[in-house]
């Protein structure tokens, strides 16, 4: 493996500081070469002297092999990878909430002809003071779409068109019911823990930006609010801010300030940022190493270029009409989320490595009235969700992008019974749901995995949130294993060092 500093898995994070201190007693510098004792009078008793040199030949406070004191420098400079990519760049449309598989993406006549009757397994319920163990059928039917024969319920009509252009999991498994554990395990590796780096910033690290006019991870939210978990949704955890999200806003100016007043234009602007930009570097000299002012430098000076670029690349305006149609752009239900995919794709267009949608709150954690709550939110995103892989396959560009769809859990097969049955949801389900991938090198016009006779339990080819991330690593053309943070004295990887595969039965 390659050891320059621009490729995965070489950069290091920060080092550890080179002294420990002995409240009272003694303070060891651990530079191997200037190892000195300072040594209270009167304090420190012959064995505690003893002690502390014994620590000190033997460097057991020295630091780790692996940790350098230099002061670490990050950018956003393209990188090598570690084997030939299939993919570029990915679009990750996540439905927060829990969308029901059994009611969407996979069908199960056993489930309805039981409808009404006992479930003979253990549930486990996030909400036990409405739980039920009757079982619920699903009212919206299923049937084959596209040469692959790929059954999609009838609230999908336009994912129906792209079965064979889809690879759907239908064995996803968290093992945890809950919204923010299972989020987290998707965007960080690991179940419920906060303060990790989205597997984005994993890939900024790794691979830098192909950009330099645009931010390489950005994110879209909705006009109603942030998603359930709010920032740690696109957080860069412990690794330098640099590698988080930027989020646009999510109605017009997308960005605020972005073009400077009248008397600024010009070569006044250019001379202001010129001596900005002298200043800021003064200033970064004199302090080595600190990740925010660097990355606060670095959005400076990004900031400014942005001003062509992302005024260009927002501009929906110049798009035909036929794909302003195609994301459903001239229809009150589709416009908004219609909009925001087709920005998605111009940006990715434009170099942009990463950028994820999120929806307000959990619109599909249909706790109750299922019957209208799930058609709706189906109505806002399945035309656009669908238009995003049929427009990038249009312009060649989906062998390179991955469009992701898919939330963090399921829903369980039972009722959790709100009154009257029509005003029925479904409660929590992370043991077994589905999601479903495009371009990028998934195997189009694929099923892969499957849940119980129920659709409670994945039971066949399962898939965790790791596997889905050492999977698109190793399609992006990165070693999961290999690129390594160092945090804390510690190596880190975006699996958390929690099991993983990569998943070869999606892959074309």
């Amino acid at each position: 493996m390659p050891t320059d500093k621009h490729q995965p898995g070489s950069m290091v994070g920060n080092a550890h500081p080179t002294a420990l201190t002995f409240p009272g007693l003694i303070m060891i510098n651990s530079d191997q070469h200037n190892r000195r004792a300072f040594i209270r009078r009167g304090s420190l008793g012959i064995g505690g002297l003893a002690a502390a040199w014994m620590l000190n030949q033997d460097a057991a406070i020295a630091k780790p092999p692996s940790v350098t004191f230099k002061p670490q420098s990050f950018d956003l400079s393209p990188k090598q990878s570690h084997f030939a990519p299939r993919a570029k760049a990915m679009i990750s449309l996540f439905q927060h909430g829990g969308p029901s598989h059994m009611d969407l993406t996979d069908p199960k006549p056993e489930l309805t002809k039981f409808h009404g009757t006992e479930y003979k397994g253990e549930v486990a319920y996030s909400f036990a003071n409405e739980a039920s163990k009757k079982l619920m059928g699903t009212r919206w039917k299923f049937r084959p779409h596209g040469e692959c024969g790929m059954e999609l319920s009838e609230l999908l009509p336009h994912t129906a068109d792209i079965a064979d252009d889809i690879c759907l999991i239908r064995s996803m498994h968290t093992g945890a019911n809950g919204h923010e554990v299972s989020i987290r395990y998707f965007h960080g590796g690991q179940p419920a823990v906060l303060g990790r780096p989205h597997y984005a910033s994993w890939l900024l690290y790794g691979l830098g930006s192909e950009t330099q006019d645009l931010p390489s991870y950005m994110v879209l939210t909705d006009p109603g609010g942030h998603p359930v978990d709010t920032v740690n949704n696109w957080s860069s955890g412990f690794m330098p801010p640099l590698f988080q999200g930027t989020v646009l806003r999510p109605q017009e100016p997308r960005i605020l300030n972005l073009d400077p007043p009248p008397f600024l234009k010009g070569d006044a602007q250019q001379q202001n940022l010129n001596l900005l930009q002298t200043l800021n570097r003064r200033h970064a000299d004199r302090f080595p190493a600190e990740a925010d002012l660097e990355a606060r430098i670095a959005s400076y000076e990004l900031a400014a270029r942005m001003q062509t670029a992302a005024t260009e690349a927002l501009d929906i305006s110049k798009e035909t009409k036929a794909t302003q149609e195609l994301y459903g752009i001239h229809q009150d239900a589709t416009r908004e989320y219609g909009t925001r995919c087709l920005i998605a794709r111009r940006l990715v267009e434009r170099g942009v490595r990463f950028v994820q949608l999120f929806l307000a709150g959990q619109p599909w954690d249909n706790h109750s009235n299922i019957s209208t709550g799930l058609p709706s939110i189906c109505k806002k995103t399945d035309q656009p969700s669908a238009a995003l892989v049929k427009d990038l396959k249009q312009r060649g560009m989906l062998d390179e992008t991955i469009v992701h769809w898919g939330g963090e859990i399921g829903r369980l097969p039972v009722t959790q019974n709100q009154g009257a049955e029509a005003k029925h949801g479904r409660d929590h389900n992370g043991q077994g749901f589905s999601i479903w991938f495009a371009g990028g090198g998934f195997k189009p016009g694929t099923v892969y995995g499957a849940t119980d006779e129920f659709g409670h339990k994945a039971v066949e080819n399962i898939v965790t949130p790791n596997d889905y991330q050492a999977t698109l690593f190793h399609l992006f053309g990165l070693d999961w294993n290999k690129l390594t943070y160092h945090h804390n004295g510690q190596p880190h990887i975006v699996t958390a060092g929690r099991a993983a595969k990569v998943v070869d039965g999606v892959l074309a």
